[in-house]
C-alpha cells in the first residue's frame, strides 16, 4: 500500500535534536525522504540517518551565518534534485535581562533573529522560487505559544522571532497560494526537548506546566504527527492555519 508521504524530499531544518529527530522519524515512516540538517553534532545526523535506514540525506548548514541558509539550500538541491516541502524547525532561546550591556542585548537579539527568523525567511525564499518552478510545494514554520501571547522578560527576543514566523507564514499563504505554494504554522506550549528540560532545570516542571490545563508537555512525536498530516496531499486547505498544541492553556 502506497504511504502518504511516498516519494517527498522534504528539508528539515535543526534536525539532529529534540522535535526535529522525532520529524525525520515520522517523515521517513510515512514514505518520505528527509534531507536531514544539522549545524555542529554531525554523529547525531548520521545516528538518525542509520535511524531511518538510509534513506534520505544529510546536509549541513551555519543558519547562524547571512550565507549559511542559502548554502544550505543549494546543498540540499544537489543531493536531492527536487524538494517538496520545508521543516523550518531550527530555533533557539536566548536569555537576555534588560540590565544587560547594551551590545549584549543587541548581540542576543541578532542571533535569535538570525537562527529562529531570518533563516527561515531566507530558505522560504528560495522553496518558493523552487516550488514554483516545479509544480508547487509546502512550507511548515514551527513557530510557539509565545509568539502568541508575549514571553517571559528574560527571553523577548525568543517570543518575538515566533511571532515574525507566524505572520511570515500568513504572508507566503496569502501570496503565492496561487502558485500551488502552501504555509503552515506550528505553535507548540512546552514540548519535552532539552529546552524544555533546561528550564525544568532551573525553575522546576511547576513553573513549565502551571498554565497547561492537562499538566504535561507535549512529546516530541506529537508534533512531528502533525508535521506529516500537514504535509499530505490533501491538506491544501490548511495554507495560512496556525495549529496550536498546547493543551489548552490560554494563548489570548
Amino acid at each position: 500500500m502506497t504511504k502518504a508521504l511516498e516519494g517527498q524530499n522534504v528539508l528539515v531544518t535543526g534536525a539532529s535534536g529534540g522535535i526535529g529527530v522525532a520529524v525525520v522519524k515520522q517523515l521517513a515512516a510515512e514514505g518520505a525522504r528527509p534531507i536531514i540538517h544539522y549545524g555542529r553534532d554531525i554523529t547525531s545526523a548520521e545516528r538518525l540517518l542509520s535511524d531511518i535506514g538510509e534513506v534520505g540525506w544529510i546536509v549541513q548548514g551555519d543558519l547562524s551565518s547571512d550565507e549559511g541558509p542559502f548554502e544550505l539550500w543549494e546543498r540540499s538541491l544537489a543531493v536531492a534534485g527536487r524538494i517538496h516541502a520545508l521543516v523550518n524547525n531550527a530555533g533557539i532561546r536566548t536569555e537576555i535581562s534588560i540590565e544587560a550591556s547594551a551590545s549584549d542585548w543587541k548581540a542576543a537579539w541578532q542571533r535569535e533573529f538570525q537562527i529562529n527568523f531570518f533563516a527561515a525567511a531566507d530558505l522560504s525564499k528560495e522553496a518558493i522560487r523552487h516550488f514554483k518552478a516545479n509544480g508547487g510545494g509546502r512550507i511548515v514554520n514551527m513557530a510557539s505559544r509565545a509568539g502568541q501571547r508575549g514571553y517571559a522578560a528574560d527571553a523577548m527576543p525568543y517570543g518575538s522571532t515566533k511571532a515574525a514566523l507566524v505572520n511570515l507564514t500568513k504572508s507566503i499563504a496569502r501570496s503565492f497560494g496561487p502558485d500551488g505554494v502552501t504555509a503552515i504554522a506550528i505553535a507548540p506550549g512546552w514540548v519535552r526537548t532539552d529546552m524544555a528540560e533546561e528550564f525544568i532545570a532551573a525553575h522546576g516542571k511547576a513553573a513549565a506546566v502551571s498554565d497547561i490545563p492537562i499538566g504535561e508537555m507535549a512529546e516530541p512525536g506529537e508534533i512531528a504527527e502533525l508535521v506529516a498530516f500537514i504535509l499530505r496531499p490533501g491538506q491544501a486547505s490548511l495554507n495560512g492555519a496556525t495549529l496550536d498544541v498546547n493543551g489548552g492553556s490560554y494563548i489570548r
